[in-house]
């Protein structure tokens, strides 16, 4: 019969397998703030934030046809974005039709950026 391997734990892993699980497992930095900001985590709110990040300002039809979403669920998530402060809203009028447009500031930058870093950390750690 054939010996079973031991499983490897994290009290028996190496030491740099203990740097990766910690990194994987890591949410927060040292400082205390959050790498993995929940609130950008989902899929439509980090579709926005990455949208805005490349071009400077989009308008609510634009975003709206990017995502293929109603409205509702756009201005649901544009909005918990601009509570947070991480996008501004501008409201105007364009040939009387009402115009909604939206950029990302400089603390929605910073949380995305905080965030894309902690996603390739992990991507790194996992690929070894």
């Amino acid at each position: 019969m054939a010996a079973k391997a031991k499983a490897r734990t994290p009290a028996t892993a190496s030491a740099r397998e203990r740097r990766k699980l910690e990194t994987v497992a890591t949410t927060t930095r040292d400082d205390g703030e959050s790498k993995f900001d929940r609130l950008i985590y989902e899929r439509v709110r980090l579709g926005i934030m990455s949208a805005l990040a490349v071009r400077e300002e989009m308008s609510f039809n634009e975003l709206k046809g990017l995502f293929d979403i109603s409205d509702g669920n756009l201005g649901g998530h544009a909005r918990k974005l601009e509570d947070a402060g991480y996008i501004a809203c501008t409201k105007s009028f364009e040939d009387r039709r009402p115009r909604t447009a939206y950029r990302i500031t400089e603390p929605g930058r910073s949380a995305l950026n905080r965030y894309l870093d902690h996603v390739e950390a992990v991507i790194r750690a996992t690929r070894g």
